[in-house]
């Protein structure tokens, strides 16, 4: 096969996988629907400078990565795909940086081909592809300016090093705007240890500057329109999104510090097995300056995720480009002098994994049915995802030097169809916007709305293009921009909620949608009034009450 024709596939296996699959399920709460809300709503209103969530102020991120999700959504539509979409380019964008950097390493397109085919197969990368919320798009300027930081330290060509600090600058720049201070100190944290190990310090202090000015050109402009629009803006998200979050006591999502090790195997399923013998040669080879390069660019994030306090799986997606790199290479390596143990063996540990989870699934299927009897649709994608993964890894084991990329298929196999084949009762709870859908005619002719949860009110304003939906009893990651005068009549409270009920239906019919879990919330029910339609689908209720005459 051909250089152009293996490029080809690739291609045409991400756009099968990754694209096509975009629209096969609804958003996920919270993250989906919180994303594509806030998107909606700068299109909505036209400001494109600070960011509200269902109209309320929300500092959590900047304003980047919601650009990113806006365009897609002005592009392609109020729809799945639109909002899915800025994950799946900015993930392609990464793969592309993987080959182009490989290809810069070690002039070896067998080499380029296996680090970008392991990058966009592994597990994380591959499941957050097609998933709308920020870590792609980050990850893609850490990503861009460690590539270009790379480029700016081997070239020889004085214009094109000068080009590629640039570069480094506008990845920086934008990646600030999209995740905060993180985007400057990640690259800072590579270059300055592998500049002293290689001593070339004054190389970085002659031009790291110049990365600094274009990163500050890059970034200033929305910088001072925030400050100027909401003079609070970088006290909270300095403070609560950086300080607390990765060293305070009350930190959110505290882990151990080991959280990440296992974390890392998991990340880069379906490989995990190569890990031992990528980590074992690149140690060897540590003294080549790209291989070192590499493990710096491993390590380090790693390490900095491992000492904070507030830990998520995808915080280490910065870490995984440089491990495909070096799996790559080792893969490569073994490939060429036909040595097929460990290839074998990841094979049939894939397998392995596959057949516990086959085994768990009928098993509770018989036992405690997953999957009613009206679901043997979904349920059948669920074995065929299985099936897939179990046949393209026993190909992997059976011909390790031929086959050896056969698990690719099988986690697009994964990724395209597993969202597809979830149960009623998960779709219903965690893709609250597709019951939404099938009334969304009826609630659209509502005047008001409100939800006793977040998800189902970000859906809720999605689905019909109106962010004002009140909260009722709920307030979470909005209680700073609640606390604002002319945010917090939105927050309707348990004594409130008869009072506002009386004088919204005066105005006009009234959309409820609420969470059923448990005892309380089935209070908050028993609290709105009688009469009305009501819709139910697992823990989700919808209510329409009509117009009272005043």
């Amino acid at each position: 096969m051909t250089r152009r024709s293996t490029l080809l596939l690739m291609f045409l296996a991400f756009a099968l996988f990754y694209l096509l699959s975009l629209t096969f399920h609804g958003l996920w709460i919270p993250d989906e629907t919180r994303y594509a809300q806030i998107s909606q709503e700068m299109l909505l209103s036209g400001n494109w400078v600070s960011p509200h969530f269902m109209d309320i102020r929300y500092f959590e991120k900047p304003i980047a990565g919601y650009w990113m999700i806006a365009i897609g959504q002005a592009i392609f539509g109020d729809n799945l795909f639109g909002v899915r979409i800025a994950s799946v380019f900015s993930t392609g964008l990464s793969v592309v940086l993987a080959y182009l950097i490989a290809q810069r390493l070690w002039k070896d397109p067998r080499k380029s081909f296996a680090a970008a085919l392991l990058y966009m197969s592994f597990g994380l990368i591959a499941g957050q592809a097609g998933y709308a919320n920020l870590d792609p798009q980050f990850t893609l300027w850490v990503n861009l300016s460690l590539v270009a930081l790379w480029f700016a330290i081997d070239g020889t060509d004085p214009r094109q090093r000068i080009l590629a600090w640039v570069l480094l600058g506008v990845a920086c720049g934008i990646g600030f705007m999209t995740k905060g201070f993180l985007a400057w100190l990640l690259p800072a944290l590579i270059a300055l240890p592998y500049m002293l190990w290689q001593r070339r310090l004054g190389e970085l202090l002659r031009y790291g500057p110049l990365a600094v000015l274009v990163a500050a050109l890059v970034s200033l402009p929305w910088v001072w329109m925030i400050h100027g629009q909401e003079p609070d803006f970088w006290r909270f998200f300095f403070w609560h999104e950086h300080i607390r979050r990765f060293a305070a006591e009350d930190a959110q999502h505290t882990r151990p510090w080991w959280f990440y090790l296992p974390m890392l195997v998991v990340s880069s399923l379906p490989w995990a097995a190569l890990l031992p013998s990528t980590l074992g040669q690149a140690w060897k080879q540590k003294r080549d300056p790209g291989i070192g390069f590499l493990l710096c660019w491993l390590v380090l994030p790693l390490a900095f995720f491992s000492l904070c306090r507030g830990k998520l799986p995808t915080y280490i997606m910065p870490c995984l480009l440089p491990l495909a790199l070096l799996m790559g290479h080792t893969l490569v390596e073994q490939l060429n002098q036909a040595r097929s143990r460990v290839i074998r063996i990841n094979g049939l540990l894939n397998v392995g994994i596959a057949l516990v989870a086959l085994a768990a699934l009928i098993y509770l299927q018989v036992t405690r049915p997953v999957y009613g009897h009206m679901e043997m649709f979904s349920l059948s994608l669920g074995y065929l995802v299985l099936m897939g993964w179990i046949i393209t890894n026993a190909l992997q084991a059976l011909r390790p030097l031929t086959l050896w990329a056969a698990p690719a298929l099988g986690i697009g196999l994964l990724v395209a169809l597993l969202p597809a084949a979830m149960p009623a009762h998960i779709v219903a709870s965690k893709m609250p916007d597709q019951f939404i859908a099938e009334h969304q005619q009826e609630l659209s002719q509502t005047s008001r709305l409100l939800s006793n949860d977040l998800g189902a009110a970000s859906a809720l304003a999605w689905r019909l293009r109106r962010p004002q939906v009140d909260l009722y009893n709920t307030v979470g990651e909005l209680k700073y921009g609640i606390a604002y005068p002319d945010s917090a009549p939105r927050a309707v409270g348990i004594d409130q909620v008869q009072q506002w009920m009386a004088e919204a239906r005066k105005q006009g019919s009234v959309g409820v949608v609420m969470r059923v879990n448990n005892a309380d919330e089935v209070h908050e029910v028993e609290l709105l009034p009688l009469g009305g339609k009501r819709y139910e689908r697992g823990n989700m209720t919808i209510l329409i009450f009509p117009r009272i005459e005043p």
